[in-house]
């Protein structure tokens, strides 16, 4: 009895060809609109395209030359608030990055080397040779050379913070101005 009805539903007559493309039609305009409705009602904000930043030539005198990101980098960078670039001299190695706006997407450098398998040693403050204070460490990884590895951000209005945490409450707290400028430097030590 299934077998009549199925040949008389699905049987390669003119009209059924047509009943049943008209139907697929009618279907995939649904899901279309469906679709359409769904993107135009949860459709975040048109993001605003992040002007230009040019990044120092040199540091502290020593000419820096601009090193690609790699690729888990550049998936991090599309989603930061600012703009990222890794550079070096020639014996270190230096990540800038442009903060627009405050975020926790800025995190301590040593969360990053410990993410990478990295042990960490001798935190401290530091200052360098142009009297600037840094949060430093060492970074050791079993089969790579051990590292020196020192970070600040800087507001707008040049005042500095050695510790993310700090900067962050008082970026959202309305103390600390940007757009902030966050330097971190990894030389090797051994």
């Amino acid at each position: 009895m299934s077998i009549p009805l199925f040949d008389r539903w699905f049987a390669n007559r003119f009209v059924n060809r047509i009943a049943h493309k008209a139907a697929f039609a009618i279907v995939m305009l649904a899901c279309l609109a469906w679709s359409a409705a769904c993107a135009l009602r949860s459709s975040p904000a048109p993001m605003a395209i992040a002007p230009f930043h040019e990044w120092p030539s040199e540091w502290d005198g020593v000419r820096l030359r601009p090193l690609a990101l790699g690729e888990v980098e550049q998936r991090f960078a599309d989603r930061f608030p600012g703009a990222i670039a890794r550079m070096t001299d020639g014996e270190r190695m230096f990540v800038l990055r442009q903060v627009n706006t405050p975020t926790r997407m800025l995190h301590p450098a040593a969360d990053c080397y410990r993410a990478l398998g990295f042990r960490i040693a001798q935190v401290r403050l530091e200052r360098d040779a142009g009297a600037r204070l840094w949060r430093c460490f060492d970074a050791e990884r079993r089969g790579t050379s051990k590292l020196r590895v020192c970070e600040r951000i800087v507001d707008a209005e040049g005042r500095a913070f050695t510790d993310t945490s700090a900067w962050y409450w008082s970026a959202v707290g309305g103390q600390s101005q940007g757009p902030w400028q966050a330097v971190t430097l990894a030389r090797r030590i051994e």
